[in-house]
């Protein structure tokens, strides 16, 4: 009863020196620190605190609790911002720049007694229709530092907030939920929330190939779809098969009983997760594969369509190629030709050449080039 009378003292006091001011407090709007927080017993301790408050609170919690830890939610941090936690947590300067900078592939590294996953997030942007110009995916990053006592993330982009995964987190009245498991619980709440926005971005891509399946198999004169909008379309589902296809191997070792960093009771949730993930790996794999076809499909159809304007075109000149070489004929200057002075040798030509055209014509139309 003592030590914990003796914990809350030391909370009190490290409460009023907070400074709303602080340039990595939460309470400033211009700091990059989104929410940060304190975790004992699988419960919230206290309010919002600054990075190094909570640090200095997960040393006195954890006297009590070994599974207290800090989570400090970051947006878009500059390097000058980033610096101090990273000096204060011993983040490693690798990680720490890829998680500064962005713009990294999907992937899962152990730095020492830390766990770096960097996650690709995917919101699908709404449209009445596709065009060739249309965005179908939107895409950001999300970093996570998992330490022994201590959850670090950082996101670059405007959506996948990790609010409302901590409120629901946090909404286990008991502490017995996941957060009692200590970081690798986040780290799997996190993955767990990505990959659900994959299967959710997934069916409405779905719609998509539909709409453009439909499309080219349509019967529009032989022409199938605009080739703009299957390229489209490729070009954004490749984007989506960037960000999901290098995940799965990751996901897959964190749920390897040989990976130490992470509680056995926490790894099966990681199995969960990479089955869910093979699962929409394996359906923007089957996008890809049959947009390839329909593109396919659309030049063969386009190509079958100029094939079938060039007979129309040689059919129609071999028709009229016909009174053309016999007007030429009687157009040169002879005195003696066939029929020049015969009372009906007009009439006679003119209806030689409507016979012999009527004739080319449905020839060519008996065999289907008019």
């Amino acid at each position: 009863m003592s030590m914990i009378n003796s914990l809350r003292a030391a909370v009190r006091p490290g409460r009023r020196r907070t400074d709303p001011y602080d340039p990595m407090h939460p309470g400033n709007p211009t700091s990059a620190v989104v929410d940060c927080a304190v975790y004992q017993h699988g419960k919230r301790a206290g309010e919002a605190c600054s990075p190094r408050e909570a640090a200095r609170l997960v040393k006195l919690f954890r006297q009590e609790d070994e599974g207290s830890f800090s989570w400090i939610g970051l947006h878009e941090p500059t390097e000058a911002e980033f610096e101090g936690i990273a000096q204060r947590f011993g983040l490693h300067p690798l990680a720490v720049e890829d998680a500064v900078h962005a713009h990294q592939r999907p992937k899962v590294e152990r730095y020492d007694n830390v766990l770096f996953a960097v996650f690709k997030t995917i919101r699908y942007v709404d449209h009445d229709q596709l065009t060739p110009t249309s965005e179908v995916v939107e895409t950001g990053e999300l970093m996570v530092f998992a330490g022994r006592d201590f959850v670090i993330t950082v996101r670059h982009g405007g959506h996948s907030s990790l609010h409302e995964l901590r409120h629901r987190l946090e909404a286990d009245a008991d502490g017995s939920g996941l957060l009692a498991k200590g970081p690798a619980a986040v780290l799997h709440a996190i993955a767990d929330q990505v990959v659900d926005n994959y299967l959710l971005v997934a069916d409405r891509l779905q719609t998509d190939v539909d709409e453009i399946e439909f499309d080219v198999f349509a019967n529009k004169g032989g022409r199938g779809a605009d080739v703009g909008r299957v390229y489209q379309l490729k070009r954004e589902v490749l984007e989506f098969k960037r960000a999901v296809a290098p995940l799965l191997r990751p996901m897959q070792l964190l749920s390897d009983p040989l990976q130490r960093l992470v509680d056995p009771d926490i790894q099966k949730y990681f199995r969960d997760v990479a089955d869910h993930l093979a699962r929409v790996t394996e359906q923007v794999h089957g996008f890809d594969e049959l947009l390839n076809s329909l593109l396919q499909a659309n030049l063969a159809q386009v190509s079958v369509a100029q094939n079938e304007d060039m007979r129309k075109i040689t059919a129609w000149a071999a028709i009229f190629a016909v009174p053309t070489m016999i007007t030429g004929i009687y157009g040169m200057n002879f005195d003696y030709m066939p029929e020049l002075h015969h009372k009906y040798g007009y009439p006679l030509v003119l209806g030689s050449v409507l016979v012999i055209c009527v004739g080319m014509y449905r020839g060519f139309r008996r065999n289907g080039w008019l």
